[in-house]
């Protein structure tokens, strides 16, 4: 998911952002001989995500860097572990040692709450999915974390799916209208995706044949009625109030997709730290 060249040019721009002209500390105390080592240590129990990028940051930086992790994204890593260890040219290593921590740690963040999540609805055969609810120019990274922890990607953007939410149908003025003019332009590889908050619409969406019909803030007890009207025609989301103490009786109303903000939106970053 994530192609090398997509990575060095987002790497290079969030390290001109942190190093700006010149690493002012750095560059004054670190000689160009100096060499340090250390490991990168685990402070907390979670699941690795963003090796590959952690290491670019010091490809891109100097070839007088080298890392060596034990373990590979989507592997469970416990507290106290050694994940990686370095050794180089210290300029470098201390110039890179944030940036490539902000990456390792927001990426395995995700993937550890997105596991808790996927985790949750057992036995169910549900699939938890993410939502365009992703940090500005990162979303890449936090979806490759998704799948790195278990869960299934929705739509990456705008112009991979069509989605009718509740201010397009009062535009259209009804589900109806606004399937319809969307299938007469869209391309065949395009699916359309109907937002419904209430039964009446669910009815509506599988007259009209939509590809995918999401339940917002539905109760379960409507949830479960909606799945049986829906009786296989259109892949079933539910979405809204989608916690951990929620899911898995979510699931359990037989939906196929359970999409929430929270395993992005509200990860903790994952506890790593550099120990030189």
């Amino acid at each position: 998911m994530l192609n090398k060249f997509y990575v060095r040019e987002h790497v290079k721009s969030a390290l001109r952002e942190d190093i700006g002209f010149c690493d002012i500390t750095t560059e004054y105390l670190a000689g160009e001989n100096d060499v340090i080592s250390g490991r990168l240590n685990s402070r907390s129990d979670g699941v690795l995500c963003g090796a590959d990028v952690f290491k670019t940051v010091f490809e891109i930086l100097s070839d007088d860097v080298n890392i060596k992790f034990h373990f590979k994204d989507g592997d469970l890593i416990k507290k106290g572990t050694t994940v990686a260890d370095f050794n180089g040219s210290a300029k470098y290593i201390l110039m890179g040692e944030r940036v490539a921590l902000n990456y390792i740690q927001r990426m395995s963040g995700i993937a550890t709450e997105t596991k808790k999540y996927q985790d949750a609805i057992k036995p169910y055969p549900a699939k938890i999915v993410d939502t365009r609810k992703t940090t500005p120019n990162f979303r890449a990274f936090e979806k490759y974390a998704v799948k790195v922890g278990g869960g299934a990607l929705h739509r990456f953007n705008l112009s991979d799916c069509a989605m009718v939410k509740d201010n397009h149908i009062r535009l259209a003025g009804s589900i109806t209208n606004a399937v319809n003019l969307l299938r007469k332009n869209l391309s065949h590889a395009h699916k359309i995706e109907v937002e419904c908050d209430t039964l009446k619409q669910v009815e509506e969406a599988v007259n009209v044949k939509a590809d995918i019909i999401m339940l917002d803030n539905m109760s379960v007890e409507d949830m479960e009625t909606a799945v049986k009207l829906i009786n296989h025609q259109a892949i079933v989301e539910a979405s809204g109030n989608v916690t951990l103490e929620t899911v898995n009786r979510i699931a359990s109303a037989g939906v196929d997709i359970i999409s929430s903000s929270a395993i992005v939106a509200k990860a903790p970053t994952l506890d790593l730290a550099f120990d030189m």
